[in-house]
Parts: structure tokens; sequence; C-alpha cells
């Protein structure tokens, strides 16, 4: 009777650590439901010396245990990739701001700034009169 207990148990590890290695993907979902069902129905009917029911049961404790396995994985994925979207949004934000930032910087490149002398004549606006004068436009380049 012990030496059965523990073939069971070794059997039903061995279910749960194929049914961990193939959750993983989800084509092969349906994989692990089949071979889980599989394997709860044959520890189910070996337990209970072949009742129907407690063979159903362990079909059903199979495929339960392997959407189970899904779920999880299935929590953990869409939790990175929460994280990693929020990620990608605080740098975004951080890289247009450091744009703005460098913007702002002044410019001290020697020749980037030209001078351009304008002539303006004299003018008579709304009954003012401007002197003729030179004023210097500036380029920056």
């Amino acid at each position: 009777m012990k030496n059965t207990m523990i073939i069971y148990i070794y059997r039903t590890a061995l279910a749960a650590l194929v049914a961990g290695l193939l959750s993983g993907c989800a084509a092969m979902r349906p994989i692990g439901d089949v071979a889980l069902g599989g394997g709860g129905a044959y520890l189910g009917n070996d337990l209970s010396h072949g009742n129907p029911l407690a063979t159903a049961a362990g079909a059903a404790g199979g495929v339960i245990v392997n959407e189970g396995l899904n779920f999880a994985a299935k929590t953990q994925s869409d939790k990175a990739y929460a994280a990693g979207y929020d990620k990608g949004k605080s740098d975004a934000v951080k890289q247009q701001y450091w744009l703005y930032v460098a913007m702002q910087q002044p410019r001290n490149r020697a020749g980037s700034v030209r001078l351009y002398p304008v002539q303006l004549p004299e003018q008579c606006i709304d009954g003012v009169t401007f002197q003729p004068t030179t004023k210097l436009l500036r380029i920056e380049e």
C-alpha cells in the first residue's frame, strides 16, 4: 500500500511538471488539458479501482489544474506587459522633457549669430516724424 501511494505521488508530480512546462505556450493549452485530464482520469481510475465517477472527477481535476496554471501564467504576463507599457510612457515623457530643456539652452557657437545693418529712412507715422536711423537685424543660424 505504501509503495503504491509513492508511485501515485510520483506520477502526479510528473504530470504537474509536464503541465507546468507546457502551460507557457498558448498553443499548448489544449495539449496540457488533454494530458492532465488524461493523467487525472488515470489516477482517479487507479485509486478508485474502476469507479466511473472517480475517473470523471480525476479528469475534471486535471483540466482544472491545467487551467489554473494557464490563468496564473497569463496574469503574470499581463502584469509584465502593463509594467513595460508604463515604463515606456515614462521614458517618452522624460525624452520630451530633456528635448525641451536642450532647446532652451543658449547656443554659444561662434558665427551662429550675424548682425545686418538696415537703413531706415525718415518716416511720418500718425503725425510723428522719425529721423533716419540704422538698426541692426539679428540673424541666428
